[in-house]
């Protein structure tokens, strides 16, 4: 399977040139110039993820990578992830055949559990279920993709006898799972046949070998082909290691301290931030620096797609627009090229 490269965002809330918010609706307005950039510079995925607070702009994934399908012609659309817990699979599994529609085949899914909950008293949900809530979901959405007639029944929505979902995708809309950290996940992705992704957000990504490894081989023990495996994890690229660390420090800085803030986190330091940049999940630097380090998570993980997630606080529009263009003219190529030489 070839190495793709992908775009994530979680449309953050971003500064203007005054260091003020901008409206929501302006993030959205370039989240969307951001994955037709994507396009533009040759980037193979873009990946939007769902959040229902206020300084993430994006709360209904499927309007904004359709805008985007409407206006590009070869990138992977994708969400980065669909809080299937707190949604209802038919409606997702129609949203998604509907950009499969748009963007001729070139929709596709990430689905998990989700790391903020803000989604479940929103709509009606109980974290009590958090875990059963999911299975349910994920059983019934699994199956909308593999069947025409589907009969499914469950505690948490009506059950269905020999239903049919419209619109049919032309095309199968291949799944993911996003895995945070726990086995349970990479056995639930490897035995119900679908991709895996690995959120790579702290630490040396070298810790994840093993889920990737207990991935493969609960495939070989089941005489089931390989699926990709990729990750996802924290980054920002600019012309030198020092512009890049300088102008991405201050917005993860406030990022960190927000969701701190209801986590229990420690204030981030400019040490903590260097060294996880040196050593740990920030890919954060110049186009060399950036390629060496994830030539060297693709190599140990054995990974098939290697996401970026750009998105970090209020880093402004532009900066961001700046990384999407050096990954996708510079890194990405310098990549293919480091692993071909071994």
């Amino acid at each position: 399977m070839a190495l793709e490269f992908g775009i994530d965002t979680f449309g953050d809330v971003t500064w203007d040139a005054a260091g003020n918010d901008l409206p929501q609706g302006q993030v959205i307005r370039n989240v969307i110039k951001e994955g037709i950039l994507a396009d533009r510079v040759g980037i193979d995925v873009y990946g939007i993820g769902e959040h229902h607070r206020p300084d993430f702009a994006v709360s209904a994934i499927e309007p904004v990578l359709a805008a985007i399908a409407a206006q590009t012609s070869k990138i992977k659309l994708t969400s980065a992830v669909t809080v299937l817990s707190s949604d209802d699979p038919i409606r997702v599994f129609q949203r998604f055949s509907t950009i499969q529609a748009i963007s001729n085949g070139r929709a596709e899914i990430t689905l998990g559990r989700g790391s903020f909950t803000e989604s479940f008293p929103l709509f009606g949900y109980d974290l009590a279920d958090y875990e059963m809530l999911f299975e349910e979901k994920f059983d019934l959405f699994k199956r909308l993709t593999t069947e025409e007639k589907v009969s499914w029944s469950g505690r948490h929505r009506p059950p269905l006898e020999a239903q049919t979902v419209y619109p049919r995708p032309e095309r199968p809309i291949p799944v993911w799972v996003g895995v945070g950290g726990s086995p349970d996940s990479v056995v639930r992705a490897a035995t119900n046949d679908v991709s895996m992704t690995l959120a790579i957000i702290g630490g040396s990504p070298v810790r994840f070998k093993p889920f990737a490894d207990l991935y493969r081989d609960i495939r070989d023990r089941m005489s089931a082909p390989q699926l990709p495996i990729g990750c996802h994890s924290p980054g920002h690229i600019a012309d030198t290691d020092a512009e890049a660390r300088e102008r991405y420090f201050e917005g993860y800085r406030i990022m960190h301290q927000r969701i701190g803030q209801s986590r229990g986190w420690p204030p981030l330091t400019r040490e903590a931030f260097e060294r996880e940049v040196d050593h740990g999940a920030l890919f954060v630097g110049s186009p060399e620096t950036v390629a060496q380090k994830i030539a060297a998570t693709v190599a140990v993980l054995g990974l098939n797609r290697f996401d970026l997630k750009i998105s970090s606080g209020p880093v402004p529009h532009e900066a961001l627009m700046d990384t999407i263009r050096l990954y996708g003219e510079e890194v990405a190529p310098r990549v293919r090229e480091i692993l071909a030489k071994g």
